[in-house]
């Protein structure tokens, strides 16, 4: 399988899907709804990228309704910082209006921000398939942070049902994910 010429297939045919918009919004809804009962109050997710899912809509709700509980739940959202030597990532504290600036790759992070340690972390799919495993961009990032990471956060990968890939073979060193969600609902565990 060449791994590169499967991500670009897939980003290419994410980013011509004349349904995206609609089915971003069907993935936000399962999104919200999956997360109604979770304990966590920090989360990790990403900005997106390469016509990926954007989870910030439904978290930034799921910070407001902690907001509304009969006790009220202070709920964090952090986004991606990458530590260039170890090439790990770290979670900065994220709202809507914070300071932004761009990583090295071009990719906006909060910038200066509170570091923050998630206990439920949201991942992009340019693709997944059975046994919770997903392809990345390759460069192991999310396997490298998880890998340090304490206590391990729970891992959810989001993606588009046109990423599913039925024959996709992980590689040893690749760690399944706990959950997978898309725009039709839960893909793993089933």
């Amino acid at each position: 399988m060449d791994k590169a010429a499967l991500r670009r297939e897939l980003v290419a045919q994410r980013l011509a899907m004349p349904d995206r918009l609609q089915r971003s919004a069907m993935l936000q809804r399962v999104m919200r709804i999956w997360l109604v009962d979770r304990p966590d109050t920090v989360i990790g997710a990403y900005w997106p990228i390469k016509g990926e899912f954007d989870p910030l809509p439904a978290l930034h709700r799921w910070k407001e309704d902690g907001e509304l509980l009969d006790e009220p739940q202070l709920r964090r959202i952090g986004l991606p910082v990458i530590d260039k030597v170890h090439k790990t990532l770290s979670f900065h504290a994220w709202y809507p209006g914070c300071p932004m600036e761009e990583d090295a790759y071009g990719i906006p992070k909060p910038k200066d921000t509170e570091l923050i340690i998630p206990t439920l972390l949201f991942v992009p799919c340019v693709g997944y398939g059975p046994g919770g495993y997903r392809l990345g961009y390759g460069g192991g990032f999310y396997d490298r942070t998880l890998a340090t990471l304490q206590p391990r956060p729970t891992t959810v990968g989001l993606g588009y049902t046109q990423g599913y890939l039925d024959d996709f073979e992980p590689e040893a060193h690749d760690l399944p994910l706990d959950a997978i969600l898309n725009d039709n609902g839960i893909v793993w565990p089933v």
